[in-house]
């Protein structure tokens, strides 16, 4: 099977799974893919630090002891919800950027980059399945994502000619980027022009998000390749066909879909 072909039946499955657990699925089980799927990403992470057997275990343990916990938890604390926004986006907006410029690469600094990178996701997904119209939440937050990293896909293979970052990802282009900026912003009007703000904001306050979260997911892919460019690997793991692991599936999820997350909540859609 051709490469392109595999990549499209295994998003294929994926989205079948995904759209199974949301929206035929009690709660529980899709709480219970969640935590699965922190279990699986805690593994892959700790595979890129190259740490002892014995570490992996300890770290892959402790991240699935969390994810249940806030399996439990999650939309039960205020102060928790708050710390985990907070945590995401000083993570992702300060020291992610600082992290690709100077390289850092203790182990004890990627294990708290790996919680920063993981809990927070599983919290958002949480979170977000619990409210009123969750899984249209979701779905439509998920969407920013996928969008802008198909158009900078298409986008950069058509017009690719300034390099982005050629030291961590080769591959992407300051065109790309533009054509995920596009692709968000025209999703963002059709979106809004459908839902309203049933599950919006105002359309100026969602174009904002829309551009935040294109910036984030852009980020998020660049961090996770250069966690892999440390490591020495092509991809995270092979999971999933086609794709590679779960985290290159996730890293632009990992970085919005909090701050997504966080912009409904502002906006007074969610509580």
């Amino acid at each position: 099977m051709g490469q392109t072909k595999q990549r499209m039946l295994t998003a294929l499955v994926m989205l079948t799974v995904v759209g199974a657990a949301l929206f035929l699925a009690p709660p529980w089980l899709w709480a219970l893919l969640v935590v699965a799927l922190a279990g699986v990403a805690s593994r892959e992470w700790a595979n890129l630090c190259h740490w002892p057997a014995r570490m992996v275990g300890a770290f892959v343990a402790l991240m699935l002891l969390l994810a249940t916990g806030l399996a439990l938890r999650a939309g039960h604390d205020a102060w928790l919800d708050a710390t985990l926004i907070a945590a995401a986006v000083l993570f992702w907006a300060l020291v992610v950027p600082m992290a690709l410029r100077k390289g850092w690469s203790g182990r004890g600094s990627l294990g708290v980059a790996g919680a920063l990178v993981i809990l927070p996701l599983v919290w958002a997904l949480l979170w977000l399945q619990q409210q009123v119209a969750g899984t249209w939440l979701l779905l439509s937050g998920m969407a920013f994502v996928w969008i802008a990293d198909s158009a900078a896909y298409f986008a950069g293979r058509a017009f690719g000619r300034h390099k982005l970052a050629p030291a961590i990802s080769p591959g992407k282009t300051w065109e790309g980027v533009a054509g995920a900026v596009l692709a968000v912003l025209g999703y963002a009007v059709v979106l809004h022009s459908v839902a309203g703000d049933w599950l919006t904001p105002g359309l100026p306050g969602l174009l904002l998000l829309a551009l935040l979260l294109c910036a984030l997911s852009i980020l998020g892919d660049l961090y996770e390749s250069w966690m892999k460019r440390v490591a020495g690997v092509k991809d995270s793991g092979t999971l999933l066909p086609g794709h590679g692991g779960l985290l290159d599936r996730v890293d632009g999820l990992a970085a919005a879909m909090p701050v997504w997350a966080a912009g409904l909540w502002l906006a007074g859609l969610v509580g």
